[in-house]
């Protein structure tokens, strides 16, 4: 029996001889590919997309040329819009209320007045002119935006190029007063020595003088993919990119993209969904023991008391979100069709976006902030373009899903961020918060002053947070 057993004992000691290895190789193999899989960065698909009219061309390539653009008006605009603005009617405001039921007639008169007989379209047209415009077809619609060259650059000296995106009601006019300050920093007495830009302002489709798509279904992440096709169109591999608002989601998704693009990226609002029962009891400690959550101080003040601020003061300050993400267009007929309507709409958030304290006064504190022509010619892109309800559509085609199911939504940023906390913006998001999704943050600043409108309202604080933010990400 026993030398019966010796080949069977010898045939399965060669098949271990030749199991265990493999077995070991096969659990080995799993675990690098794990191990290599973790590290991997995950991104949004880029994928393609068409918003023209009707089907997509079967046949010939979309034509890709850059053409100059100008912004032009005429007689018969200025006589449309003096007309409306002469035939308006006024609802009378509660005695006392200030800005607290919105815009105040009162003042919107005093607006009205100043627009029928003192604002100028004509002059505006040319200070908006003052930069070179372009158009370009991308995936079957229009794209405008602006691209501002210095006009001295040291020598030795690399220029950065850096995408600024807009948001809602905004437009790429937000950004005229920092563009200078980025472009010829020593001119601006903002002689960083090392950093100089050019400058690349898309306007969004939909807003201003981009078409607006044809197609259901044009959200953030289609907008990402066509403004990383347009910085590719210009001939740039690697690039800066800074948003606030929508546009913070816009370059967020862009980061998220194509992360080997971004050389960095800078935000002036975060925008973090994340919720949750750690999120909770942070929250809870956060106003007793901050330091045990990773608050700050500073965070403290700015979040606390949590139901007032992040509660009551966000759906004060969003009924408007509601109507945009669910129909837009009922609303929007009423504000494409009046002029007095759109001011009325638009610049009531360029009240207490600022400044929520601006509820209090009777004129809004707009003109403490901005001067009427720039509020007015922030809206006339809007009136003259038609572009109200393709702008509010905006909040349909991105709110109108359950976010945590976003192509997004699970995908970090793994690009140096540089994030930009202005004390009077609509949520404050703390470092800890921001860091869930911003893998990378480089530079995180407390501001201190300004609001949503940051490049509008605080050019020279964001551009000097811009530049302190690319310095240490060309060092790193």
């Amino acid at each position: 029996n026993k030398i019966l057993c010796f080949p069977r004992s010898f045939e399965y000691s060669q098949k271990n001889a030749v199991l265990v290895p493999a077995a070991t190789l096969g659990v080995g193999g799993i675990l690098v590919f794990w191990l290599r899989s973790r590290h991997k960065i995950k991104t949004i698909e880029m994928g393609d997309g068409w918003w023209g009219s009707g089907e997509r061309p079967l046949k010939g390539k979309e034509d890709e040329s850059i053409r100059p653009f100008k912004i032009e008006t005429s007689d018969k605009e200025i006589e449309d819009l003096h007309r409306r603005l002469e035939q308006v009617r006024y609802a009378p405001p509660l005695e006392g209320a200030a800005f607290h039921y919105g815009f105040n007639s009162n003042y919107l008169r005093k607006v009205v007045a100043y627009w029928r007989n003192q604002f100028d379209w004509r002059k505006q047209v040319e200070v908006l002119n003052k930069y070179p415009h372009f158009q370009t077809t991308i995936e079957g619609i229009d794209i405008h935006f602006i691209h501002v060259k210095p006009s001295y650059v040291p020598h030795g000296r690399a220029v950065q190029p850096l995408l600024m995106v807009h948001g809602w009601p905004g437009s790429f006019y937000e950004f005229y007063k920092i563009i200078p300050l980025l472009t010829e920093p020593a001119r601006h007495g903002l002689n960083e020595g090392d950093v100089v830009f050019e400058v690349i302002c898309p306007s969004i489709p939909g807003y201003g003088f981009s078409e607006a798509p044809h197609q259901k279904g044009f959200d953030t992440i289609a907008t990402a993919r066509i403004f990383h096709k347009l910085m590719n169109r210009l001939g740039f591999k690697q690039y800066y990119l800074q948003g606030g608002d929508w546009g913070s989601r816009i370059t967020t998704n862009m980061a998220q993209m194509l992360p080997q693009s971004v050389k960095g990226l800078h935000l002036n609002v975060v925008f973090n969904i994340r919720q949750g029962l750690s999120r909770m009891i942070s929250v809870m400690l956060g106003a007793y023991v901050p330091w045990l959550v990773g608050l700050t101080r500073e965070d403290v003040r700015r979040m606390y008391p949590f139901i007032q601020k992040n509660v009551y003061e966000i759906l004060r300050e969003s009924g408007y979100l509601h109507i945009q993400a669910t129909k837009p267009d009922t609303a929007g007929c009423g504000l494409n069709d009046s002029p007095v309507g759109l001011a009325a709409y638009i610049l009531e958030k360029f009240s207490t976006w600022t400044d929520k304290s601006f509820l209090q006064k009777d004129d809004g504190g707009l003109e403490s902030k901005y001067s009427l022509d720039e509020l007015l010619t922030n809206v006339m892109i809007y009136w003259v373009t038609s572009s109200i309800v393709s702008s509010m559509r905006f909040y349909k085609e991105n709110l109108s899903k359950d976010p945590r199911l976003a192509a997004d939504a699970r995908v970090g940023v793994y690009v140096p961020t540089g994030i930009a906390a202005f004390p009077q913006e609509i949520v404050h998001v703390p470092r800890v918060w921001a860091k869930e999704i911003f893998k990378n943050i480089i530079t995180y600043s407390y501001m201190p002053r300004g609001g949503h409108f940051a490049a509008f309202e605080e050019p020279k604080l964001l551009a000097q947070d811009i530049m302190h933010f690319v310095r240490k990400v060309e060092q790193l």
